[in-house]
């Protein structure tokens, strides 16, 4: 995330990215501020920067997505405190709680590397997040939940 932002640029950013074709009043309900508020801060993001705008993603090509396991160590009493922040980002496909150092296994599949950038960012910023380390898919090889690949 960008520097100098607060907490409700953050998620309004945050909603922009799960839906940039939802209404102020939504957003604005969604995240306990006024419509005008909202709008003002929109303004001022999209001015400044920050949002430098919107755009039409087209559902990738078969097999045009981009995977990584991202292994999160957080400082949090409970892993399931972490979930609902997870559950918001919709190319989270799994989330396991796991022995070890690491407290999280994320499966995350984007269609850009861009995009996967952005979902590690809003896990960044998140308090409770200690470290966050990211492992590329390069090839699956196993795959008993749907269609083997050797590519």
């Amino acid at each position: 995330m960008h520097t100098g932002l607060d907490k409700f640029d953050q998620q309004i950013i945050a909603a922009l990215q799960q839906d940039a074709r939802q209404s102020v009043s939504a957003i604005a309900s969604s995240i306990h501020l006024s419509r005008s508020a909202v709008s003002e801060r929109l303004k001022r993001l999209e001015q400044s920067g920050v949002i430098r705008g919107y755009q039409v993603l087209l559902q990738p090509a078969a097999g045009a997505l981009v995977s990584a396991y991202f292994a999160i160590e957080h400082n949090s009493a409970r892993c399931a405190d972490i979930i609902p922040k997870l559950l918001q980002i919709p190319e989270i496909r799994r989330c396991h709680g796991i022995s070890g150092e690491t407290d999280l296994m994320v499966f995350v599949e984007a269609p850009s590397v861009a995009r996967l950038h952005q979902i590690r960012e809003l896990l960044d910023a998140e308090p409770a997040v200690v470290r966050i380390t990211t492992h590329m898919v390069l090839s699956e090889w196993i795959n008993k939940d749907g269609d083997n690949k050797n590519s």
